[in-house]
């Protein structure tokens, strides 16, 4: 399984339209090669570069599952089909990038999963990582930098 996107390269930087002080939507995404066997796709879009005064581990941006398995693009500015969970300002939807002090690196991340994930929306990332586990088949990254 892969996750791409036309706007940027692996380990590439982010196009500055997509950052919060910017138009704050998101970038093209897509899923490629999905098991067979899935039920459903999880997106998470993290920053693990926020510094330590954030009083957070890791800045969570974006969190969808019980997305369909037959999604292969979303597109710019789209959410996809599924049920949206909270990132760390309480948001629902795409929230971009918006580094306070250096270039940070942001992980878009799909799971495959084997089973629909049996929780409401606004749960945390964390409640979807846990409800994940045991049910993970596949995993892709695609991590980007912003800068300031």
């Amino acid at each position: 399984m892969q996750i791409t996107s036309s706007t940027f390269q692996e380990g590439g930087s982010i196009p500055k339209k997509y950052g919060q002080d910017f138009d704050n939507v998101n970038p093209p995404l897509a899923i490629l090669d999905v098991p067979s066997k899935t039920a459903s796709l999880v997106l998470l879009m993290d920053d693990p570069d926020v510094p330590e005064a954030a009083g957070v581990a890791v800045w969570d941006h974006w969190v969808v599952f019980n997305i369909p398995p037959t999604t292969e693009m979303i597109g710019e500015g789209w959410t996809p089909t599924g049920v949206r969970g909270s990132g760390t300002r309480g948001l629902l939807d795409y929230s971009g990038p918006r580094p306070p002090d250096r270039e940070h690196r942001y992980f878009f991340k799909v799971y495959s999963l084997d089973s629909m994930l049996e929780l409401k929306e606004g749960v945390s990332k964390q409640e979807v990582l846990d409800a994940m586990e045991g049910h993970i088949i596949e995993t892709a990254e695609l991590v980007g930098r912003f800068s300031p």
